[in-house]
């Protein structure tokens, strides 16, 4: 099992785990609720039947009295272990309890004369295991029109171990059968979600292949332009990202510095051969057109979603510390810390480097020149961390060719890329 299939096998099952701790309690509680409910819709419903059985409903007339003590003793000995009956004002005609309904009577909460409108209930819990559910009826007389209520039934139930147990069982079974359906989710999904984030890898990462295709096919047509290798473009990109790693830059902003540096020259596309490849000095007018490759870079990144971390350093590669730089003379930190990075990385590789012009300096040369115009071309923090890998950086360079370069940059961009 890979990392990332590692990663999402948690991730699946600590979703399932809460899941399962949340819908376990709430599957309880309504299992228990809905037995609660149960029970008591049973003994309201009996307690009707039996009523209209001892035809203790209306309860007016001389028999009334008589009527609810009958009826009030049968039921007493059934589903309650206390009933009471009263008549329509509330007066109570009957009363009758078990020796459990006995126990618990002077447990319970008083109240006034019954006069409620509708069937409700209680659910009271003592602390001591003993469970008790109050009921209350009123008493309605069938005919047609309204009913009238002509009486007041109220019932207490005290639920037995064997049934409290049950309903704790059921209760119990509901709340593992939803916990287990939380796993069993997740353990469906995961294969899933795994085949699917395979899938999105593996596009992502030929998306990312193709983009860095293309800026390589783009960086090498610059160089092929301006100087016929493209080793200068995979050399500086390696040095600054070299620089980079040592002053923690990571994820976009290293991606961003990679792509920027690679690419920093890309307005030169837009420059003239007579320009771009005049032998000699420039005048005025031909060195103010080259700097327009600062602008015209601006504009080829800007757009392109994955190359807009780029511009960064395509327009501010010609910056300086001091502010003398161009095309906007920033100064300092207001200059973007990818281009003060790629600075050191271009001028250090432009020193120690052959070119058509003139020949390479040594290490010693080129880190005087550095030095010198720290503070003044260069950030000196930027500085400060490029000292002490200059000379590794030099000897692993020193004699590289093209394909070696390449090579160089292909590792850390393999590496800061995720491919």
């Amino acid at each position: 099992m890979n990392t990332f299939n590692r990663r999402t096998a948690i991730r699946i099952a600590a979703v399932s785990l809460l899941l399962a701790a949340v819908a376990s309690p709430i599957a309880w509680f309504v299992a228990r609720e809905n037995a609660e409910e149960a029970t008591v819709s049973l003994a309201m419903e009996e307690s009707r039947r039996l009523l209209r059985h001892f035809d203790a409903v209306a309860l007016n007339g001389p028999k009334a009295g008589e009527k609810a003590a009958k009826a009030a003793r049968t039921i007493a000995g059934g589903l309650f272990d206390i009933a009471e009956i009263y008549d329509e004002h509330g007066d109570k005609l009957a009363e009758a309890m078990t020796d459990a309904g006995a126990a618990v009577e002077e447990r319970l909460p008083g109240h006034g004369r019954p006069a409620y409108q509708a069937a409700s209930y209680e659910s009271l819990n003592f602390g001591d295991a003993l469970w008790v559910l109050r009921v209350f009826v009123p008493l309605q007389e069938e005919g047609g029109g309204a009913a009238r209520i002509s009486g007041y039934f109220e019932g207490v139930r005290v639920v037995s171990a064997w049934q409290r147990e049950q309903m704790r069982a059921n209760a119990l079974s509901a709340a593992l059968l939803a916990g287990l359906a939380s796993l069993l989710c997740g353990a469906v999904i995961y294969p899933v979600v795994v085949r699917l984030s395979a899938d999105n890898q593996r596009k992502a990462r030929e998306v990312l292949d193709s983009h860095i295709s293309m800026m390589d096919a783009l960086g090498r047509a610059i160089a092929k332009r301006d100087s016929d290798t493209g080793a200068h473009n995979y050399r500086v990109a390696w040095i600054a990202t070299r620089i980079a790693e040592r002053l923690g830059l990571q994820g976009h902003a290293m991606q961003a510095l990679i792509a920027g540096s690679f690419l920093h020259d890309v307005g030169k596309i837009g420059i003239p051969d007579a320009i771009l490849l005049k032998p000699g000095k420039l005048d005025d007018d031909e060195f103010d057109t080259m700097r327009s490759h600062v602008r015209q870079g601006e504009e080829i990144v800007t757009g392109i979603g994955w190359l807009e971390g780029a511009a960064a350093v395509v327009s501010g590669h010609h910056e300086k510390w001091n502010g003398a730089g161009y095309p906007r003379g920033l100064a300092g930190e207001a200059i973007p810390l990818a281009a003060r990075i790629f600075a050191v990385a271009d001028v250090f590789d432009a020193l120690c480097s052959k070119r058509p012009y003139k020949a390479p300096l040594g290490f010693e040369a080129a880190m005087a020149i550095l030095d010198r115009d720290s503070g003044s071309h260069f950030d000196p923090a930027v500085m400060d961390v490029f000292r002490p890998i200059a000379w590794e950086v030099f000897e692993r360079l020193a004699d590289c060719d093209e394909d070696q370069a390449r090579q160089l940059l292909d590792e850390r961009v393999r590496l800061h890329f995720g491919i």
